[in-house]
This record gives structure tokens, C-alpha cells and sequence, in this order.
């Protein structure tokens, strides 16, 4: 009978350690892997649920949104045809259309008439750069969702101030359109203009 060498049970029992090892390594890198797939899983249940609550305080309609101007600023849209260019808060798609979505507050009780052409404005913008029909637009008032379409109506009342606005450009001359001494406090152009509502005594 042919006995084995006296260092094959040594190599066996090296072997056999070795492939231990490398299972328990295995085993150990498995369960790092795992945690480390559970950490970002809940982490991105963190922010769709944040997304979620953000849209919904903010009455941002249910859909994919596109672009964002709120949290990081956004690169503006710009349009040659009508010669507008702006940043909506939101742009939200919406089956098959978007919807620029804009979010203000104020201490009326509606939102502004200037606030519906601003994001009439909108519209007309996101129409002009993705080719697509506007229907509508939603302005979100001191967190209460106004739903705005962008009829005839509102495009013929556009297309007239921006008119009007690009007269006075030209001309030089643009006249104050009201007698409300609060405007005027908080308006950014104040420095600039010479007609300014002065305060009460």
C-alpha cells in the first residue's frame, strides 16, 4: 500500500481553511452589499415621499416634473418668436402635455391679475420652446392651487400688454398704472422710477 506524503493532509487542511476564508469574505461582502442596497432604497424613499409632500403643499398636479427653479436655479427659457424669456417655478408633464406651474404669495385674498400674465407668459414660453399645446397653467396662491387656462381670451390679453410693454420700451415712457403706495414700497424698480406713490402723512 502507497501511503500519501505526510504534507497532504497539511496542504488539505490549508485548503480547506483557505476556501473558509474566502466564503466568509463572500459572505461578509453579501451582507455589506445588502445593507448598503437597504440604506439606498430608504433613501429614496426618503425623497420621492419629500417630492411627493413638496408637490402636494404646493398643489403641483400629479405628474413627472421637468424642470425646477425653486431649489436650484434653472437655466431660463427663451423664445425668438415671441420674444420672451423667464423661469417658471415648475414645468410639470402631464399626460400628453406640460404645464408650467408658478408659486407666489401675497396678502390679497386671489392672485393678482399681473400674477396671471406673468404665468400666462409661461405658457406662451413653454409653447413657443417644446412645440407642444398649453392648455393651462396652475398658479399656486398663498398654497391654494389656482387652475388658469390659457384660452383665447388670456393669449389676445397677453399678446396686447406685451404689445403695449414694447411701445413704452421704445418710446421711453412708461406711466404708473395705479395709485397703491404699497406697490410701489415693495417694488424692485422703485430706485429707478420717477413716479413713485408717496406714503401718507
Amino acid at each position: 500500500m502507497v501511503r500519501a506524503p505526510w504534507f497532504c493532509g497539511v496542504v488539505c487542511r490549508v485548503s480547506s481553511g483557505s476556501l473558509w476564508g474566502d466564503f466568509i469574505e463572500l459572505l461578509l461582502l453579501g451582507i455589506l452589499l445588502m445593507i448598503g442596497a437597504v440604506i439606498l432604497l430608504a433613501y429614496a424613499i426618503r425623497i420621492r415621499l419629500t417630492v411627493r409632500e413638496g408637490k402636494k403643499s404646493y398643489g403641483i398636479p400629479d405628474g413627472m416634473i421637468l424642470y425646477s427653479d425653486l431649489n436650484v436655479p434653472a437655466a431660463p427659457l427663451f423664445s425668438k418668436r415671441s420674444r420672451l424669456a423667464g423661469k417658471p417655478d415648475y414645468i410639470v408633464q402631464k399626460e400628453n402635455h406640460c404645464i408650467p406651474v408658478e408659486v407666489k404669495s401675497g396678502g390679497g385674498a386671489h392672485p393678482h391679475q399681473s400674477q396671471v400674465l406673468q404665468l400666462a407668459a409661461y405658457c406662451q414660453l413653454l409653447e413657443d420652446t417644446s412645440g407642444m399645446f398649453v392648455p393651462e397653467g396652475i398658479l399656486v396662491y398663498n398654497n391654494v392651487p389656482y387652475t388658469i387656462p390659457f384660452d383665447p381670451k388670456l393669449r389676445f390679453e397677453l399678446e396686447s400688454v406685451m404689445k403695449n410693454m414694447r411701445a413704452s420700451l421704445r418710446n421711453g415712457v412708461v406711466k404708473r398704472n395705479h395709485q397703491e403706495p404699497g406697490r410701489c414700497r415693495h417694488c424692485s424698480m422703485k430706485r429707478y422710477c420717477t413716479d413713485v406713490v408717496r406714503e401718507g402723512p
